[in-house]
């Protein structure tokens, strides 16, 4: 909402989402963790939460008719950037226990965002 640029119609992206894990201890098996856990816990999240789902700042004056229509939506109390969506992914991710530093989405090859706590 109320961005000047193109981005101010409705569009999505096909995000990719890089994780960042940090650890002063390494695991029995040498590792600060599986990478098949983090994708499996993250992965299931995102697939279930943000794949195919609309998400619109709960004052978009489009939310009522899509919401009228039964579209699947996502509103949210900030505008949904790509930084929104790193620290989305970055709370949960921490809430998993996971040792999460950092959280970058990736809308296109050459464009990111990262979120990491002061």
């Amino acid at each position: 909402m109320n961005h000047p640029g193109k981005c101010r119609h409705l569009h999505g992206h096909s995000a990719r989402v890089e994780i960042t894990l940090e650890s002063e201890q390494l695991n029995e098996q040498g590792m600060v963790c599986d990478f098949a856990d983090i994708k499996q816990f993250a992965g299931q999240w995102i697939n279930e939460t943000l794949d195919h789902n609309m998400l619109l700042h709960k004052n978009d004056p489009v939310l009522p008719l899509l919401q009228e229509a039964g579209e699947r939506l996502m509103v949210v109390d900030e505008h949904p950037t790509a930084e929104f969506l790193a620290k989305l992914i970055y709370d949960y991710v921490s809430k998993g226990g996971f040792p999460v530093t950092k959280v970058s989405v990736w809308e296109t090859d050459s464009s990111s965002a990262s979120y990491s706590p002061a």
